[in-house]
Formats: structure tokens, sequence, C-alpha cells
């Protein structure tokens, strides 16, 4: 062990915009995460640094900060909330590493946290009149190149010549393997509400999918994932602290976040794969499991076909189709996903998202007993 490593991580359930935990805030979503994070691995809570909270829709407060003193934290522990949309809960654990590495931190709790339903409404004030209220904001200066996900994913599918019916069969695998695997991946979950669940997840059929409105092109509702609540947390420590609570580990990197063409976000986790890939000295048939987000089903096929990655090995137990997209949380629930599978093994695993605007984060996990 010569870096930080991971001994342990927890999530709540994902549930979509407007159900099980829709009268939660962010703070309260992620506050008993990093309570559970800490149980599990026997750590106190005045040995904590810093919580790092990824937060896309929040419109800012610091909720890394609410989410410290509601989970317990000493009043030291400041809080710094990223905002990377998508791809923030990945870059937190990026940044946790990156402090305990340098020796500015020995114990960092990382991930995310995300309330759709309980986002504030986003207006633009203008110099004269009335305010105008928007849903999305620009993620490049340039309109032309700033598409709307649906239609740039249904782009991405004509490029690369993904048919609807492929996309269907991705979600419905998608959907399958969740339920297949609810008693596996129970340990993530911190209950919350008396629900310890999944909720999206359900037996997705073609003719199902067949029925399912159209949203762009070749993309509908069942192929694209569901707006959704929920939070994730990994803690991150130094060798030190991992060789006294003599945890199962999980090495972090390496791991990149890198930008690409804004007019198709969906490719852009293929160069940072293949960067990680590339600095690891891992091809992609030595990887135990890859997961990789789907919020479209188009891309996730695109990140696994161009990457070079066996199908057999992504997303194992599912995938976002089933669970739901919590912007800011998504990230880190694959890295609690990658935990709970290699910690304790000997394997290695890989996590990569896309976001808007061209972005990509992968990172590459190590597993050890």
């Amino acid at each position: 062990m010569s870096g930080p490593v991971i001994v342990a991580a927890r999530r709540t359930i994902v549930a979509p915009r407007g159900g099980a935990l829709a009268e939660l805030e962010i703070h309260e979503l992620a506050a008993p995460v990093l309570r559970a994070c800490l149980d599990d691995a026997g750590l106190a809570p005045d040995e904590v640094d810093e919580v790092i909270l990824s937060n896309a829709l929040g419109a800012g407060g610091n909720p890394a900060r609410l989410a410290a003193l509601a989970a317990g934290l000493p009043e030291r522990v400041a809080g710094l909330s990223i905002d990377r949309q998508c791809v923030g809960g990945l870059d937190a654990v990026l940044l946790a590493h990156a402090l305990v590495a340098s020796g500015q931190a020995r114990a960092v709790l990382a991930g995310g946290a995300e309330s759709y339903s309980r986002r504030p409404i986003r207006m633009r004030v203008p110099g004269h009149g009335p305010p105008d209220v928007y849903d999305r904001p620009p993620f490049v200066p340039w309109p032309e190149r700033d598409p709307d996900m649906a239609e740039a994913a249904d782009t991405l599918a004509r490029d690369l010549g993904l048919s609807r019916a492929g996309q269907e069969q991705w979600a419905i695998d998608s959907h399958a393997k969740t339920l297949a695997a609810a008693d596996e991946t129970a340990p993530e979950i911190v209950p919350l509400n008396g629900t310890v669940r999944d909720t999206f997840p359900r037996k997705l059929s073609q003719r199902l999918c067949a029925r399912a409105p159209v949203v762009a092109g070749s993309v509908t509702t069942a192929t694209m994932a569901v707006a959704a609540d929920a939070a994730a947390f990994v803690l991150v420590v130094s060798p030190d602290i991992a060789r006294r609570l003599a945890r199962p580990w999980l090495a972090i990197g390496p791991g990149v976040t890198l930008g690409d063409a804004p007019q198709r976000p969906g490719l852009a986790p293929v160069a940072a794969i293949r960067a990680t890939l590339a600095r690891s000295g891992l091809p992609p048939d030595r990887l135990a499991s890859a997961e990789i987000m789907e919020a479209f089903a188009a891309q996730a096929i695109a990140c696994q076909c161009e990457a070079g990655l066996p199908r057999a090995i992504v997303n194992r137990q599912g995938g976002a189709l089933a669970r739901g997209h919590p912007i800011g949380a998504s990230g880190a629930i694959l890295a609690v996903r990658l935990y709970h599978q290699l910690a304790g093994t000997s394997e290695a695993g890989l996590a990569a998202i896309a976001a808007a605007g061209g972005l990509g984060t992968t990172i590459l996990f190590r597993g050890r007993p």
C-alpha cells in the first residue's frame, strides 16, 4: 500500500424525482451516508479532515458544509462543494486522492448528493424586465455546439449506426441485471425513509419499449435515465490509517478528467478511458468490472465499443437506465459499486462517466483483501 485508498463506500437508494426521497434536502440525503461510511470503517468523526460533495442543481450554499455539520463532523471540517455536472462525483474522489497523497489530509469523505425533487427554480435576471425562468444553463459559449443531451445521444447513435432496438436491448439488460443483483447490492445502501432498494428497476420488455415515447429520433424514455435523487460517498484515507483499520481496501488511480468535442459529449469518456488504461498498463480484457454511466443507452454502448471494453464486464449489476441519474451523485455511485465488487479481491475495475460540455472522467480502482 503506497498511496491513498478507499476503506468504506455507501449510498442511498436511487429514487426517481418525486419519489421515495422527494422530501429530503441535499444534506439530509448526504449526512446518513457520511455517518455510515465512518461507522463501517470504525473511524471517529474527529479524524475526518474534509468532505468533498459534488452537486449540480442546488444553486450554491456549500452543501458539503451543511452535510458535514448534519453528520456530526467537527466544526473545523469546512466542506468543499464542487460542480462539474455529471462527472463531479468521480472528480470528488480524484480530489480526495490528491489531498491525501499530498499530505494535506489523512481522511476525506468524497462523493456527491443530488435532489432533482427539491432543486431550486432557475431564473436569470436581465437588465430590465421580469426574470427569465430557464431549465438548463449553457455548457459552452456557442449555442450551435451545445446540443440538448437527448438530441446529442440520437446524433451519436446515427453516427455509429446504433439502432433503436439495440438501445432498447441495452436498457432491458440493465433492468434485468439490476433486479437480479438486488440482494448483492443491498450492502451498498443506507436505508432512508424505510426504503432499502432502488425503486425504478422493472421487468422491461421489447413490448414496453415499443410503447415508450420518443424523446429525440431513436432515443426514447426507455433508453435515457430518469431524473433522480440520491447520495453516495467513499472514505479515502492515508496508508497508515488504512493499516490501522485493517479493512479491505480499494486503491485509487490512475484517473483523469478530459475535455472533448462539446457537441459529442457521449464520447468524451473514451479518451479518458484510453488514457487511464495506458497509464495503468492494463489492457481492457484484464479488467474484472467496468462501471459505465448510462445517461443514455447510446452513450453507454458507444463508450463500451469505442474503448474496447468486453461487454460481459460492463455494468454487471445493472446501470443508471434501471436506477436513475442523480447528476452530482452518479459518478460516486459508480465508485461505491466498484468498492463493493472489488474490495477484498486482487482484481481491477474501471469507472467512467460523461458530462455535458464534452467532459469525461475515468478512474481505475484496484482491490486487495
